[in-house]
């Protein structure tokens, strides 16, 4: 690197990428003077140059890997997806260049490689807006809290899904609705997909086990349910029982019966009492609630996305690595030491909160009983409902492996006074 200038190649410019543009560009003095030198921003990739006016002609190119191959000191990712980033940012880490990427995905996926190619030829790859935009989140879990043992992360890190049971909560509106809300207002993308279907915190909570404890997690490895089926009736019904209903990113560390531990992730809709700290995260906003064993309780909320917020997470790292540069220093690798197995689904314990319609005669509630009962699932409450014929009744139980809750609903199901069992929903943050 050159004593004078920090050399920088933006791919992607989009939200975030625009934005962090703006930002080198704006902050350049209060950059260097942090910094200890200045930077200058050498190249911008996109893919249509003439959509970005902001940007001086000069420094556009479609010709991403010219760019990374050019004499460029670190590379900042902000394309999103698999291709082309994982192979421009490998490219860019093998010949010794230090990377900052935002890309959830490609991390979840492809970070041991990633991090091997760093490794070799001595780069930082730092992802602090991979996950919660401008919450710092990762570098605390990555570092200040390196010397602590993390037991659990649980967390709100998708701010479109999250928006979008906030307004069923506050309004009573069902699910198309909100999300035609979301979508008029911006916090949803025109294929809300990744997000309602919960494919983005599925990424995020990956990167987040990882982290936490210190083993390799992929997106293959977690359970994911999106919200799509939640229905407004069962926001009616966690209100009734004082509780709200939120799209959870939750990684637990597991003490299996012989001794050993495991990790669980996985992510889904799930009820939480009104007084949980997470309950009261509203709109697009996100949270994470991490427990640690010295530390204890620790929460991190606020803008989860957006273009300056996520572009204030890349500017930070940004400046960590080059200070790493300049000093001739580098930043912390990939921690997968403890390699623990991943727990699967149907071994996750949790408790379940169950909605059926049922004829309203004598010997129903027994007979549903005596199935709950013969999968060694135990009944914490119980409330039925008569109505003209049919009644309403809703169970929740006590904690129970997924494997058998899953069992004892299909019997349920095939029951002769069990017209449907309308919604099965995991209750998370309370204890009995």
């Amino acid at each position: 690197m050159s004593d004078h200038e920090l050399r920088v190649a933006l791919l992607g410019c989009g939200n975030v990428g625009s934005e962090v543009a703006r930002l080198l560009t704006e902050q350049a003095s209060d950059l260097a003077a942090r910094i200890g030198t200045s930077v200058r921003l050498a190249g911008v990739a996109v893919r249509r140059p003439n959509r970005h006016r902001t940007i001086p002609a000069e420094l556009l190119t479609t010709d991403a890997a010219a760019l990374v191959e050019s004499d460029v000191d670190l590379v900042v990712e902000v394309i999103g997806g698999i291709e082309p980033a994982r192979t421009l940012l490998l490219a860019a880490l093998r010949s010794g260049k230090s990377v900052v990427t935002a890309n959830k995905a490609l991390l979840a996926e492809h970070a041991g490689e990633l991090f091997a190619a760093a490794d070799a030829t001595g780069a930082d790859l730092y992802f602090e807006a991979a996950v919660a935009g401008a919450i710092p989140l990762l570098r605390p879990l990555r570092e200040s809290l390196a010397g602590d043992r993390i037991n659990s992360v649980l967390g709100i890190v998708n701010g479109t899904t999250n928006f979008i049971l906030s307004a069923m909560d506050e309004t009573g509106s069902g699910y198309a609705e909100a999300l035609e809300e979301a979508s008029r207002l911006g916090y949803a993308e025109a294929d809300p997909t990744a997000d309602v279907d919960g494919y983005d915190a599925a990424s995020k909570a990956a990167i987040l086990a990882s982290l936490a404890f210190h083993t390799r997690v992929t997106a293959a490895d977690v359970h994911r349910e999106g919200i799509s089926a939640v229905t407004a009736a069962d926001v009616a019904a966690a209100r009734a029982l004082g509780r709200t209903i939120k799209l959870l990113a939750i990684c637990e560390r597991v003490a299996d019966p012989d001794g050993s531990e495991s990790v669980a992730v996985r992510v889904h809709p799930a009820m939480i009492p009104r007084g949980h700290p997470l309950a009261a995260v509203g709109g697009a906003f996100n949270a994470v609630f991490v427990e640690a064993d010295a530390a204890g309780q620790l929460m991190f909320y606020g803008q989860g996305a957006g273009g300056a917020p996520t572009a204030s997470a890349v500017l930070g790292d940004l400046v960590a690595v080059a200070r790493n540069r300049l000093v001739g220093g580098r930043g912390p690798g990939e921690s997968a030491y403890a390699a623990l197995p991943v727990r699967p689904i149907s071994r996750a314990s949790t408790r379940y909160h169950l909605s059926l319609d049922v004829a309203d005669r004598p010997g129903v509630l027994a007979s549903v009983a005596a199935v709950f009962a013969e999968h060694d699932v135990s009944i914490a409450a119980v409330r039925q409902e008569g109505r003209s014929g049919d009644a309403s009744l809703v169970i929740v139980t006590h904690s129970a492996p997924d494997a058998a809750l899953r069992s004892t609903v299909d019997k349920i199901a095939g029951l002769p006074a069990v017209r449907e069992v309308v919604s099965v929903m995991r209750v998370e943050g309370e204890d009995l």
